[in-house]
């Protein structure tokens, strides 16, 4: 039995080497209506796997303002699909969508296939393929922040805060997938991310079970100890773009009691933005560990983050962002 081609093969996809990213598949609507726009490839590299993306877009008439969502794992582990696991999928979602604003998760290449800046590299090419596709997508290309956990709110920092002005710009923006454009946004939620690189080297990581073999995230994302060279650390350090000339507003969420990643990494972020008079909220989680371990009101965290991104991201919002 002969078997036919499927109606949308074009002889043109079949090149080599791949093109650097793909085109938006088509999406499924669901009974809710919300048009979700799933594994997209956004960048590719030879030699890696190539680097995918979720969108989903609220029910009703467009462009919407997006949320790109960078999940965490010690730059080592972690998928775009998964939230923590003290965060239910449904929740974190349906919180975005239900505030009128698109979602997008992001894969990024882990630290042990390439070494930083790769990281943030493929989150610049991801804001930048938005912004590209935005009429497909149904996204304002004018309206896009970020929201990111453990190694995922440090890269939220990175990429709020770097740009081409920025020490050693024009090589953190990276060429991949759209290889131009603009890859600014207007907000930055970082739930306990790492800020200073340099100060965080020193603090013991905790034990893990004898069995588990887990390379220090450190040095797997930069490719060598901080005591032997803490240069690179720096370049991969938020607070060493603080004093930028364009800071976003930013969201610090932290356990006051996070045994991995220190509250204090989010107060050193917080006073090198007020310190080069940026917009800052530091909110502590009172007794709560890495990933709100420990904490009674998840929810609660979930909703200030999506009411201050929605709050940056309107029409209004980003009008008077723009302007300044």
């Amino acid at each position: 039995m002969t078997q036919s081609l499927p109606a949308d093969f074009d002889i043109a996809d079949m090149t080599w080497p791949p093109p650097p990213y793909r085109p938006p598949v088509r999406p499924v609507t669901g009974p809710d209506g919300v048009r979700r726009f799933e594994g997209v490839t956004y960048a590719t590299t030879p030699g890696y796997r190539p680097r995918l993306l979720d969108v989903q877009v609220p029910a009703g008439e467009g462009p919407f303002p997006a949320v790109v969502w960078i999940h965490g794992g010690g730059w080592l582990d972690g998928d775009r699909r998964y939230p923590p696991p003290t965060v239910p999928a449904d929740l974190l979602h349906g919180s975005v969508l239900g505030a009128g604003l698109a979602l997008v998760s992001i894969d990024y290449r882990h630290s042990l296939e390439a070494p930083f800046p790769a990281q943030l590299h493929d989150v610049k090419s991801a804001i930048r393929y938005v912004r590209a596709f935005a009429d497909v997508l149904g996204i304002d290309p004018e309206r896009i922040g970020v929201w990111g956990e453990s190694a995922g709110g440090h890269l939220a920092a990175l990429a709020g805060l770097v740009g081409p002005g920025s020490p050693g710009g024009p090589a953190l923006e990276g060429t991949e997938g759209v290889a131009s454009g603009e890859s600014g946004v207007l907000a930055v939620v970082d739930w306990y991310g790492c800020s200073d690189l340099v100060a965080l080297a020193a603090h013991p990581m905790p034990a893990m079970p004898s069995e588990v073999e887990f390379p220090d995230p450190y040095e797997a994302l930069l490719g060598a100890p901080v005591h032997e060279d803490p240069e690179p650390a720096r370049a991969a350090s938020p607070v060493t773009y603080a004093g930028g000339p364009h800071l976003p507003p930013f969201l610090l969420v932290h356990g006051t009691h996070d045994g991995l990643v220190p509250y204090s990494q989010s107060e050193a972020l917080a006073e090198a933005l007020e310190g080069a008079g940026g917009e800052v909220t530091l909110q502590p989680v009172e007794g709560a560990d890495h990933i709100f371990l420990g904490s009674p009101d998840v929810p609660g965290i979930v909703a200030e983050s999506v009411a201050f991104l929605a709050g940056h991201l309107t029409p209004a919002a980003a009008s008077g962002s723009a302007e300044q």
